[in-house]
Parts: C-alpha cells; structure tokens; sequence
C-alpha cells in the first residue's frame, strides 16, 4: 500500500465540509501530489470524477467545460445532491483559470454543490493562473519536500540516509546505487523544474546564466556568496538584479532559494548578501563527483550537509506554516545559522556536527541585539538532529 502523507487527511477533512473553496494542491515536483489527489479520490464517498490534463492540453479550456458539464448531468441522473471534480496537471491547459472560474461560479449561483480539487506539477504555472481570476475563491495546501520522519517511516532512512539523498521518494530505491540516483534527480527533477517550470512561462533572457546559477548555488549551500561573487564564477554575462531575480525563480519551483540576513531594519534585510540554501539535499549530492562515503569522511564537507539538510526543513516548515519567516544573522565573526520568526517570537538556530567546541561569543551578541530572543542548539550538547528533525516547529515553538 502507497504511503500516505499527513495532508491527506487534512484534505478529507475539507472535502467533508460544506462547499466553499476549491482546494489547490501545489508544490514542488516529485513530491507525491499526483498519488496524494488519485489517493484522496479513492476515499471520497461522493460521486468523484478524476480527470488528468496531461495528454489533452491541445484540447483548450473547452476540456473543463465538457467535464464539468458531465459531472453536473451525472448528478442529475444519481439524483446525488454533490459530487467532487478533480483535474491534474491543470496548468497545461490554455486559459484554465478562466473556465474554472466561470463554472465554478455557475455551480454557486445555480446551487449545484460541485466541489473542486486542482493540482498541477509547478507552483509557479498555478499561482499565475490563480493570481489572476480566482482571488477569494480557493484555499492552498501546500504539499512540501518530504521531511525526514515521513522518509524514515515510508522507506526506513537513517538519519545519514536522509542528509545525503534528501527527500525524495522517487529516488529512495536508488540508495544503493549513487550514479543512477544522481542521474534520476538531475534528469527527474533538477532539469524539468528549470526547462518547464521556469522557462516555459517566464521571460528568461539568459538560461545558460540561470542554469549556472542553480550549478554553483548547490555547490555552495549554506555558505553567504554575494551577488558579485557569483558573477565572477559564472561564464555567462549578467548583472547583480538578474542572479537575485533568478534565484527567486529558483525558490519558488522548490530548488534553491537565498537567505536575508535578519534586522530590525528591513533595508538591511532587502540589500544584505544572500546565504544559499537548498529545498532538498539530494540536489546537493546529486550534482557532486563525490559519493556519500567521501563526503561523510570529510567532517567539514559533513558538516555542510548537516547544515543545509536543518535549512531545507525549516524552509519548507516555513512554506507550510506563514507564520514563520526564516532568516540568518551575522555581525562581523559572529553569526546564527538560522534566525526563524514565529509570530512575534525570535529563535537562533545554531547547526553543530562534529566541527569541534562552539563558541558563545555568537550567541551573546545575538541575544544582545535581540532582547528576548531564544537559542536552539541541533546537534552536540542541544537537540539531537534525528529528534529536531521530526518536530513540527509550531509544537517546537509553542514550549518555548
């Protein structure tokens, strides 16, 4: 039996309440959005009709109209007073937003009581589409990378498993063979997430630049690198707008994103340098020559994907959960590895593995600047890192 991931029954749940949004499942690729809808289908004790758009986009809009169209006449035939309407991979649909749009409205003024559940394989390609007819009438699930407790559950990953090959699920059968998981999340994942996700439907005058970028931002996770740097590494001609524009592209299809610096101030915030962080290791260790026992060897190298493994859960914790923003902080030789806002609540996260005694110079200057802030310490001497990992940061947060 498919593993089931928690927003599973969150969605049930929603589908049992009276009619009031569609709900929108999105998130980045080859995270189980797919299997989660087809399961959700299963389950649901309504009339349920489930249609893919993934061999049918020349068909145009007029597709949801037809299949809409026929739910509705079902309905009258079962005499069922609702029924739910699944479409995948609804972004390949031309103009998609506007025919849901218009039947969804239809089905409120006229009092058919069809609910509505779309998914799609990008979450730029639906929040363009949402953004612009749908506003006040959908309700988002976001359905993340796949943390460490639901990989140890559904595959039995230790924790070095998890830090080295990430989060995953369609990779996990490649453990034991590294040059085939290399290429499935390079080939799988990495390249469609670029050419299709970002490419087809935004205006990119340079993609050699914007593949590079992503190149050089695993290579450097959880490291500062300012914009010039990376202009400096990088062989195709840009300018500093360009890469932060780009790497906000890269966040946003679930690759690799750029950390603010946390202040106060948010000019400092907006103009500091960014620290590069991952949204799952795999592609870290999927774009390295070395392999797991290489890197595990070299405590340094170790300690780097320790660090953006802490990184890439609480990004996703943070796109799960709104209230909390993620940051990091610096001021001169000190810094935190992570600085999240939990509501008017401060935390510095400090990522420790085997790189020897830590200084508390950091974490008084830090406290010093923000007086009631609360320290974390992951790994040695703090919260075990296979226990950080599988807490939710709002029941983490609500002890302190």
């Amino acid at each position: 039996m498919a593993y089931k991931r928690p927003l599973l029954n969150n969605l049930m749940q929603k589908l049992s309440e009276k009619r009031k949004f569609i709900q929108v499942i999105t998130g980045p690729r080859q995270t189980g959005k797919t299997i989660l809808a087809q399961q959700l289908f299963k389950q649901t004790k309504s009339l349920s009709r489930y249609y893919s758009a993934d061999d049918t986009a020349e068909a145009g809009s007029v597709w949801i109209d037809e299949k809409w169209e026929a739910l509705r006449l079902q309905m009258r035939l079962k005499k069922e007073k609702e029924a739910i309407l699944f479409f995948d991979e609804i972004q390949k649909i031309h103009n998609w937003s506007e025919s849901i749009k218009k039947n969804w409205d239809r089905d409120t003024a006229e009092g058919c009581k069809i609910k509505l559940v779309i998914l799609g394989s990008s979450r730029l390609l639906l929040e363009d589409g949402l953004s612009e007819s749908l506003m006040g009438r959908f309700e988002i699930n976001y359905l993340g990378h796949w943390p460490y407790a639901e990989m140890k559950k559904a595959f039995s990953y230790s924790p070095q498993q998890y830090i080295w090959f990430g989060g995953y699920p369609g990779a996990a059968e490649f453990v034991k063979d590294e040059n085939r998981f290399k290429i499935y999340v390079r080939s799988s994942i990495a390249e469609p997430s670029i050419g299709r996700d970002i490419l087809l439907i935004t205006k990119i005058s340079k993609p050699a630049l914007l593949r590079q970028l992503f190149e050089i931002s695993t290579q450097y996770s959880s490291q500062l690198l300012s914009y010039n740097k990376m202009l400096g590494q990088l062989n195709d001609a840009g300018n500093t707008t360009t890469l932060a524009r780009y790497l906000t592209l890269l966040g946003q299809a679930g690759l690799i994103t750029g950390l603010n610096k946390y202040s106060t101030k948010p000019i400092i915030e907006k103009l500091s340098i960014p620290k590069l962080q991952v949204c799952n290791t795999a592609l870290i260790s999927a774009q390295q020559p070395e392999c797991f026992t290489d890197i595990y060897g070299n405590p340094k190298a170790w300690g780097h994907m320790v660090e953006s493994s802490v990184g890439a859960y609480l990004i996703n914790q943070a796109n799960e959960y709104p209230d909390i923003k993620l940051y990091y902080w610096r001021d001169q030789n000190e810094e935190m590895d992570f600085v999240v806002k939990y509501g008017k609540k401060l935390f510095g996260i400090e990522v420790k593995s085997n790189l020897g005694r830590i200084s508390s110079a950091n974490r008084e200057r830090f406290t010093a600047q923000f007086p009631g802030a609360r320290l974390i310490l992951v790994g040695d001497s703090g919260i075990p890192y296979e226990e950080f990992m599988q807490l939710s940061m709002p029941d983490l947060f609500s002890g302190y």
